[in-house]
């Protein structure tokens, strides 16, 4: 197991969130995560840090040595669910203290692709785990952590001399009963690292060796959560200054759903992306996906309680619509569809293409004549002009 993360943004392991405490772990920092029966506490540079309670209760070090107030922290001591308090090192406020205590939501309090824009962040922690090398690139197992959970994926590193481009893949829908890491995207995976790009590919909340989702709310958010996950990713790839790979050069490939998960993030955070790739994406338009597969969700969903009908009730869905920000998006757009598509109608692409042209975006459109929702013919034209847009824009 190779830890790799500086002092900057790592993030120990979470026992609390899984239901129990280890004993201690000496970490490559100098910190050490220790446990007590009634629940965990963090140690770091002279400050102790406790999941879930405010931050006034631990902000001065040396009121922490306090015994009695010691153990009243740890009576309190309980896991987070909703929201959780991290020790960010680095942010120095006016003090001399060299952290300061954060607290950030694990889902959106708002679903609202503005309120989605200006959320705190934190991705840090991040593993890799060997699991398979070749001449082109060595494919590591990765976990890291995303406002306070635990996500799962996949990273692709290149043999040779980098710094190389960061590509993130941002999979399509598959029920999470019977999906595995790395799932929706190998064949993109593999040759984009063969092409000399590192490649992460987020399996999302509720997916493999993920924590689960803590939104009780019942309610269709457009892919928000997952969004949080890919762009926390970036910052932990970026927290952990790896020498081989340079994320402040990063293009997305986001399929179906995760062309959703894309668009959200590049109109909300436009800086962040250099290069956009949408295969077969979802509808720009939160309304139409949650109308074509409302079906498939829960029976105890709420979305038509809570946010009802375009018709009735228009305001909710137009914030949660990357469609309404289309004008903050600055990435240049490489957009494929297949004619055949069963899933995702081929005039949705369409719209997109055109409502990016109107508004002056750049955008190139590929339609492929036979082609369905996963491409077979066409794929290997499709995955060279993906990789010359790349070239193109990353390098």
């Amino acid at each position: 197991m190779h830890v790799l993360a500086g002092e900057e943004g790592f993030e120990p392991p979470n026992a609390c969130s899984r239901g129990r405490c280890l004993t201690t772990w000496r970490l490559p920092n100098g910190c050490r995560h220790g446990s007590e029966a009634s629940g965990c506490l963090h140690y770091c540079r002279g400050k102790f840090t406790k999941k879930g309670i405010p931050s006034l209760l631990y902000a001065d070090s040396s009121t922490m040595r306090r015994p009695l107030l010691f153990a009243s922290l740890l009576l309190l001591c309980s896991c987070a669910t909703a929201q959780v308090t991290e020790q960010v090192p680095g942010a120095a406020p006016a003090s001399s203290a060299s952290s300061v205590s954060r607290s950030y939501e694990q889902v959106p309090a708002q679903l609202d692709i503005d309120y989605f824009a200006h959320m705190q962040l934190v991705g840090s922690g991040l593993t890799l785990k060997q699991i398979e090398k070749n001449d082109a690139y060595t494919r590591y197992a990765a976990d890291y952590w995303s406002n306070g959970l635990k996500i799962s994926g996949i990273m692709n590193i290149p043999a040779g001399t980098g710094p190389f481009p960061l590509v993130m893949l941002d999979h399509g829908y598959i029920n999470p009963a019977v999906y595995t890491c790395g799932r929706g995207l190998k064949r993109e995976q593999d040759l984009l690292a063969r092409q000399k790009f590192a490649v992460f590919h987020s399996d999302y909340r509720g997916h493999a060796d993920s924590d689960p989702s803590p939104d009780t709310r019942k309610v269709y958010d457009a892919g928000l959560e997952y969004g949080m996950d890919v762009i926390n990713a970036i910052h932990a790839i970026r927290a952990a200054k790896l020498p081989s790979v340079d994320a402040t050069r990063t293009g997305m490939l986001g399929h179906s759903m995760g062309g959703g998960v894309a668009m959200n993030i590049a109109v909300a955070y436009p800086d962040l992306v250099q290069a956009l790739v949408l295969y077969a994406p979802v509808n720009t338009d939160a309304w139409e996906n949650y109308w074509r597969w409302h079906g498939m969700r829960d029976k105890d969903d709420r979305t038509a309680e809570v946010m009802r009908t375009r018709e009735e009730n228009p305001e909710p869905w137009d914030r949660l619509s990357s469609k309404s920000f289309l004008d903050r998006l600055s990435a240049p757009v490489l957009l494929f569809q297949g004619d055949r598509d069963k899933d995702v109608p081929k005039e949705w692409s369409d719209a997109l293409a055109a409502d990016l042209r109107s508004r002056g975006k750049q955008v190139t459109f590929v339609d492929y004549a036979g082609e369905g929702h996963e491409f077979i013919a066409q794929w290997p034209d499709f995955m060279k002009k993906t990789t010359e847009f790349f070239d193109a824009n990353l390098r």
